[in-house]
């Protein structure tokens, strides 16, 4: 992806929540928050990468479509003698609170509102899960600065891709990545994932059968919705088929279609260049389609490629 920037943003949840803060609104797969209060808060931009870990193991990485901006009034908390905020709670003594700056134990903070910039990215569309893949340590490693405590730090993005091995599920990513650099839409079809009764009966009709590649690992294999569960709001009887966890992230973004004039998988120019999506380009499907998988397929086609040709 050429010099991309990249950063490993730490998501702990509750963790977030020091004694000195009241913590942040973060959803690892789809948003992460933070305020001028924290160090690089200006620096991430749109077309960044996001690298999002729990102190102990990587969650997963995506690309910034958006950064939104906006104001907030936030509690800060500090030490009420020498009014610093390096305190921490302790869970076993007491005083609960200390100061780490200078040694005073209390159980009340001083504390002071005041209005912040915040910031909150969207990362949706590009979100792969990488959970436990990477270690802390090694996370740490691959930092610019190493030894940096920052819950911002700049990520070198080379040595990240490397240490998975260049693992293809990176390809959503890098994906979403030429798309919004090239300013082009960053979502076509919102679908819900994972329901376990729907993808149940999925693996019951088609077996660990992925309908755009072939056999797949069960575990590997994700109930994909053919419209949009987001607006219709209910699992349709023949409403799916079974795609393995990255196709159906690249099926989501318009990356993979099916052509409604052939019925065979088209895989965008963007991505076709990586060999095991190439190769899947004009294939047919290894499932038999329904007429109303049809015709969701058609409008899918129709929102994954407003340029192309209609099929007559």
């Amino acid at each position: 992806m050429g010099d991309t920037t990249a950063w490993l943003m730490l998501a702990a949840g509750d963790d977030r929540a020091r004694a000195s803060n009241d913590g942040y609104d973060d959803d690892p797969s789809s948003h992460y928050s933070w305020d001028d209060t924290v160090p690089n808060h200006g620096k991430p931009k749109k077309g960044d990468v996001i690298v999002l870990w729990d102190k102990t193991y990587l969650l997963g990485a995506s690309v910034i479509e958006a950064v939104d901006e906006g104001t907030a009034e936030k509690d800060s908390h500090s030490c009420p003698r020498c009014d610093k905020a390096r305190i921490e709670t302790r869970t076993t003594v007491l005083p609960r609170l200390k100061c780490y700056n200078c040694g005073h134990e209390f159980d009340v903070p001083r504390t002071r509102r005041k209005t912040v910039k915040t910031y909150r990215t969207r990362h949706g569309a590009g979100w792969v899960e990488l959970e436990g893949r990477l270690d802390g340590a090694r996370l740490r490693s691959l930092c610019l600065s190493p030894k940096s405590q920052l819950s911002l730090r700049p990520l070198d993005y080379d040595r990240f891709h490397a240490a998975l091995d260049g693992d293809l599920a990176l390809a959503p990513l890098e994906a979403a990545a030429d798309y919004v650099a090239g300013g082009h839409a960053t979502a076509v079809v919102r679908v819900r994932r994972g329901q376990s009764a729907f993808r149940g009966k999925l693996l019951a009709l088609y077996g660990n059968e992925c309908a755009f590649s072939g056999p797949a690992p069960a575990d590997a294999l994700e109930a994909a919705h053919l419209y949009s569960y987001a607006e219709v709001g209910e699992h349709k009887k023949e409403g799916g088929f079974l795609l393995r966890r990255d196709l159906h992230r690249l099926f989501d973004r318009g990356l993979f279609a099916v052509r409604p004039d052939t019925w065979l998988l088209d895989v965008h120019v963007d991505i076709r260049h990586l060999q095991d999506y190439g190769q899947l380009h004009g294939k047919p499907l290894g499932v038999d389609l329904t007429r109303a998988q049809r015709e969701w397929l058609r409008t899918h086609w129709e929102q994954a490629r407003p340029t192309s040709p209609e099929a007559a």
